[in-house]
């Protein structure tokens, strides 16, 4: 099976481009565009060398060898946390920012959850001059404040959203309100692979860098260029999407997937949408969504800022309904606990979201001979507040 975008932005039935008219010519160029900037030969030059000499790439896939002692395989970490700012969303934001400049934009706009997407974004705003501002719910400024104040140190005006439970959706909702309002010059640089398309393929093909890497370092480093797993966490999904790219098609790789689940997965409290969702439409694409029996959209819980979506990115639900890929969801309680364990085994200490995917490994029976590549999506120092007050519990 072919488990990419088809020529109208759908993963079999999810996808597409459910927006108001006022969006739909600014939509419309964007699906008309990206492809040709990003296949051209000055976006590629241009855009690989900025994520060689400004975001640091390759990223390391490192060996841990104290936790593959530990689960009984061959763990290697792919290092998206090393990256400048301290996490994957560079790679995507590098690359919209290129598109907005070639589309003669000169306005930019984003949302953010756990703040990372928003550091990124401004990040590469200051370095182009263009302004930026960042809609960011309140509960999440509240907790992921180190970051609010370095996206205010790199000059974006960071809105905070007192809608909702003030949270990555309602920043979304934000988001998209004010580029109705300013369709001409704003472009919108969507975080995540979620939205209308073209977003979740071309966040997904930004992000694709991240598997790319993973073939050459794995041929070097195991002797083969596939691993037996592929991990990584999932709010909306980009990491992810990022991740396994280049395997969606080899049947060989098994695709395990760690979403959100709260305080359990039917407290209540969860942002399991892979578990509780159903087929509905959210920001724009039509995928599983978690809402009621009137299709109000249900408020979604996490610990974690970046995975608390009521929605999930196009491409998963497809992989879900085609049985490609493998959703485990992690409790709060089990992502504080790889944390400690990356920690303390390995001397990484990860970010929240990226600590769900860790989650996973205790559920699974591994082979001594199964290689493990797993994403560790960001660094921990925006969650600096949240484990020391766990510490003290």
């Amino acid at each position: 099976m072919n488990y990419q975008v088809d020529e109208k932005g759908y993963y079999g039935r999810f996808g597409g481009a459910y927006i108001p008219e006022i969006l739909h010519q600014c939509v419309e160029d964007l699906q008309n565009t990206y492809l040709k900037v990003l296949e051209s030969d000055s976006f590629k030059k241009e855009y690989h060398s900025l994520l060689r000499d400004y975001v640091g790439r390759p990223s390391p896939l490192y060996f841990a060898k104290r936790l593959s002692e530990k689960y009984g395989c061959k763990i290697f970490l792919k290092r998206e946390d090393l990256n400048h700012t301290g996490a994957h969303k560079i790679n995507n934001t590098i690359g919209q920012i290129l598109i907005a400049r070639s589309m003669g934009k000169t306005r930019i706009i984003a949302e953010t959850g756990a703040g990372q997407h928003g550091v990124a974004t401004a990040t590469v705003c200051a370095r182009m001059n263009m302004p930026c501002v960042v809609y960011m719910g309140k509960t999440d400024v509240e907790r992921q404040r180190p970051n609010v104040e370095k996206m205010q140190m790199l000059g974006a005006t960071v809105v905070p959203v007192l809608s909702g439970n003030m949270t990555l959706k309602d920043a979304t909702n934000e988001a998209i309100r004010d580029w109705c309002c300013h369709p001409s010059d704003t472009y919108y640089v969507i975080g995540s692979i979620v939205g209308p398309h073209p977003y979740p393929d071309m966040v997904a093909r930004l992000q694709s860098v991240i598997s790319e890497e993973i073939k050459w370092q794995l041929e070097e480093k195991a002797g083969r260029d596939y691993p037996d797993y592929l991990m990584a966490c999932v709010g909306g999904g980009s990491n992810a999407a990022g991740t396994i790219y280049h395997y969606l098609n080899d049947e060989r790789v098994r695709i395990v997937l760690a979403e959100a689940a709260g305080e359990g997965i039917f407290s209540g409290k969860s942002a399991a949408t892979i578990h509780l969702g159903r087929e509905g439409i959210i920001h724009g694409a039509r995928t599983l969504v978690m809402q009621n029996e009137d299709g109000q959209i249900e408020e979604p819980y996490s610990i974690s800022a970046g995975l608390d979506y009521p929605g999930i990115g196009p491409i998963h639900a497809n992989l879900l309904e085609t049985k490609r890929a493998e959703f485990f969801a992690v409790n709060d309680q089990e992502a504080m606990d790889a944390v400690f364990e990356l920690t303390r085994s390995e001397g990484i200490i990860p970010a929240l979201e990226s600590a769900h995917v860790l989650g996973v490994l205790p559920k699974i029976k591994f082979k001594p001979e199964d290689i493990v590549v797993l994403t560790v999506s960001g660094r921990g120092d925006k969650d600096m507040e949240t484990y020391l007050s766990f510490c003290g519990e």
